[in-house]
């Protein structure tokens, strides 16, 4: 009997570490959406049976503090809406106590300023936002394989982003500290903010290991 797969999607390599999937199943996706779409396209013509969006991801509604956990019933992307699994969805709300069920939105370059966040909550009814889900939900749907998504909110709604944390983010999803210590002597101003940032992403960090430890190697999927 062929043995099932899980791929896992996440932005940063460091999400990816997170999900500890066995090599080849798993995309940490960085700012390369097209190197997402072909890794995503290889590992469903290989046999990957169902498809995780993983990650950090940023609120978009006020009072949703970081480590707020976001497994939403639908992925909001431009115009279209995609539906997550429904039974993989309700399996790992079950395991992960309040969890949030409203919907995520994808978009395609980083929220910067807060404004912006609020906007996109406004116009989609979606409580967070990451670059990937969107992707990855369209692929999964169709190829006909199950989707769900599992995120973490990082950096919240009533914050923006510092110019060293846009910058951060190499292609393969690694941490860029050369474009990050540049950007820094620009604009030094701006250290506080950016320990902020790194501060709020290690809470979000604690909460997605833990969310790992808990459902186990599987993540929640149960092969039907």
């Amino acid at each position: 009997m062929a043995q099932h797969f899980l791929v896992v999607v996440t932005g940063l390599l460091a999400e990816a570490r997170v999900a500890r999937q066995a090599p080849g199943r798993t995309i940490a996706a960085g700012a390369d959406m097209n190197r997402l779409e072909a890794e995503l396209d290889r590992a469903l013509s290989a046999g990957a049976e169902a498809v995780l969006s993983f990650g950090l991801a940023a609120g978009l509604q006020p009072g949703r503090a970081p480590g707020t956990l976001v497994i939403p019933a639908e992925v909001v992307g431009g115009t279209h809406r995609f539906a997550t699994d429904v039974r993989w969805s309700e399996r790992l709300r079950a395991a992960l106590s309040g969890a949030d069920s409203q919907p995520l939105a994808g978009v395609d370059s980083p929220l910067i300023r807060s404004a912006d966040k609020l906007h996109l909550h406004s116009a989609t009814g979606a409580v967070a936002a990451d670059m990937e889900s969107h992707v990855a939900a369209g692929m999964a749907q169709r190829a006909g394989r199950p989707f769900a998504v599992l995120r973490v909110i990082s950096d919240p709604a009533e914050r923006g982003l510092p110019p060293a944390a846009v910058v951060g983010m190499k292609a393969d999803g690694r941490i860029d500290l050369v474009a990050v210590i540049g950007s820094i002597a620009r604009e030094p101003g701006q250290l506080p903010d950016l320990a902020r940032v790194a501060a709020d992403a290690g809470v979000a960090l604690k909460v997605l290991g833990r969310c790992r430890r808990v459902l186990g190697p599987e993540l929640g999927w149960a092969a039907p």
